[in-house]
């Protein structure tokens, strides 16, 4: 689950989830801004870059957007290469670490480097309250699909089939880590890597094996479907090896899934009610396969 990540692989066409991707199936570098000589001297850690901002701008297309202390927190936690880190105020990141996670504190201490506040906001779209970003450098394809593939597993795989929304894809690989799935994969257009996945992830992408696939490619093992013709989810025991797969929030299943797909399942609902939201119908689902044992229908 936490094995170092690799190096980028940028030979497959579906490896686009660089930093500054601002829609899924899209890249291009993080920020508009040049770095400024104004800006003022940057202080570092004790790996910090002496510009930052220059290697910042030199690797965004490439790397991972870290967005938020959180993200930076778990990517250090879980073994992420980081070749730069940068805060507005170094010392108050340090300190947040040391309240809320004084494991990665020293690692933090040597990855963060401060720069003025107004070279932080142009390095992200979006700044985030801790004013703390990081560049990681993704997972290489191969080795999360050998992890993906490899068996016996001890924990399923989840399947989200041609989702839409970034937000719900991140919070689904926030959700899968924390469960301790062997990896979730994503068909259709989305990219899994985008920066809004990663930070609705919380930086838990590094966590678990995260890859987009044709259907056809997905990993081994008996497929269970989530539908709502399907049986009732709690008469059913989900085996360790089990890919768990997860329709679009606005089409459900694809036909090459439902396909593919040994059993169906359906979620308890009551009549009136139409959906669950996609990443609460995969932690009822995970939260199903964790008790480890088939749950009463009453």
């Amino acid at each position: 689950m936490n094995d170092p990540a690799s190096h980028w692989h940028s030979g497959d066409p579906r490896h686009s989830g660089s930093a500054g991707s601002a829609s899924h199936g899209h890249s291009g570098p993080v920020g508009a801004a040049p770095h400024s000589a104004s800006a003022g001297p940057a202080r570092r850690g004790h790996s910090g870059s002496a510009d930052p901002v220059a290697a910042w701008h030199r690797l965004a297309g490439s790397c991972v957007l870290l967005d938020g202390f959180h993200a930076l927190k778990h990517a250090v936690r879980f073994g992420a290469e980081i070749p730069v880190a940068v805060a507005a105020d170094r010392g108050a990141a340090l300190a947040l670490a040391e309240e809320l996670a004084p494991d990665v504190r020293p690692g933090l201490d040597a990855l963060l480097t401060e720069v003025p506040e107004s070279a932080y906001a142009a390095l992200v779209p979006r700044p985030h309250p801790t004013a703390v970003a990081a560049l990681a450098v993704r997972p290489s394809r191969a080795a999360n699909l050998e992890r993906l593939a490899h068996t016996p597993r001890t924990a399923p795989v989840v399947v989200l089939d041609n989702p839409r929304n970034l937000g719900n894809a991140g919070a689904v690989i926030r959700l899968a880590a924390g469960f301790g799935v062997t990896g979730v994969v994503t068909t259709g257009t989305l990219d899994p890597w985008h920066p809004t996945v990663v930070r609705g992830g919380a930086g838990l992408h590094f966590a678990t094996a995260v890859e987009r696939l044709d259907v056809a490619e997905l990993p081994p093992g008996p497929v269970f479907a989530l539908d709502p013709e399907g049986d009732d989810l709690r008469g059913v025991k989900l085996p360790d090896d089990a890919v768990l797969a997860f329709g679009s929030e606005r089409s459900g299943l694809s036909a090459e899934l439902r396909a593919r797909a040994g059993h169906l399942l359906s979620l308890p609902m009551r009549p009136q009610v139409s959906s669950y939201n996609l990443a609460t119908s995969v932690a009822m689902t995970l939260y199903h396969w964790s008790l480890g044992s088939v749950g009463s229908a009453g």
